[in-house]
């Protein structure tokens, strides 16, 4: 196998039917796990696709509740030996550094973290949205479906990829990512604002590919955005927690059609 770059591989296989029946290989999303150290302890395990690993790791850290000043971490390095393992160091002592209980995390692809202590430590303090930051166009979130899908370059050539995009007032892409999780892609864009120091993002839209689940509105509120779209459905939990940070939630986007779950009088237009 030789991989044209860290998120694909080619294999093989056969393809029964059709005109192209036979051997043959094509391009699979790569799925591996990620160890994250902070201070020399390994904290969670996170099945991923390779690819802005230092961002997912941010991203992780500061959706989880672990890391509230992302100012507080000296460095974020790849470990020598491996790729699979990224070392967070931090200040001593920062006020802004929450190491979690002793229980490790563990987050697969397909459901996010698991093995918290309890169902209250899922609710991860987060600081109240801006509530007037942000109105948006109900024409300008149809258009963000096909903007998010057109930026997927690893979808295109997989077709089995997560993305979420962060967009503006504008409808304009700020960052897009791809993983094989759709809350490892949240992180990523959560970790890429922590990078460039565009914590809060109050003035963003969050756009998302598949459903959307209870952490996926968490991540968002704790990354201070004020919209989340999705072009699936959400979860009751999803629209509970939505509406109880004051975040407009639209699911279904697709087409002309949309429904709004929560803070409809973000939206301007009929």
């Amino acid at each position: 196998m030789e991989r044209e770059h860290e998120g694909v591989t080619q294999l093989a296989h056969l393809r029964l039917g059709g005109d192209r029946a036979g051997p043959r290989e094509d391009a699979v999303v790569v799925e591996e796990p990620l160890e994250i150290r902070l201070d020399t302890r390994p904290i969670a395990v996170v099945m991923r696709t390779p690819g802005n690993d230092l961002e997912l790791t941010l991203g992780f850290l500061v959706t989880e509740g672990i890391v509230s000043d992302p100012d507080a971490i000296l460095q974020a390095t790849h470990c020598d030996e491996t790729r699979n393992v990224v070392e967070v160091r931090t200040e001593p002592g920062a006020p802004g550094i929450h190491p979690p209980a002793e229980r490790n995390f563990f987050a697969s692809s397909s459901c996010g973290v698991c093995g918290k202590a309890s169902i209250d430590a899922l609710r991860v303090r987060a600081p109240g949205l801006d509530q007037n930051a942000l109105c948006v166009g109900a024409d300008l979130l149809r258009g963000l479906p096909d903007a998010l899908r057109n930026a997927q370059d690893l979808f295109g050539e997989t077709g089995s990829l997560h993305g979420a995009g962060l967009f503006d007032a504008d409808g304009i892409p700020s960052c897009v990512r791809e993983d094989v999780g759709r809350h490892n892609a949240v992180d990523k864009l959560v970790g890429w604002a922590a990078l460039h120091e565009h914590l809060p993002l109050s003035a963003k839209i969050l756009m998302v590919s598949g459903r959307v689940g209870f952490e996926i509105v968490q991540k968002a509120w704790v990354a201070g955005i004020p919209v989340l779209c999705a072009i699936s459905g959400p979860s009751s939990l999803a629209v509970e927690l939505a509406r109880e940070a004051g975040m407009t939630l639209v699911a279904f986007l697709r087409g002309e059609e949309m429904n709004v779950y929560s803070g409809p009088e973000r939206i301007a237009g009929p």
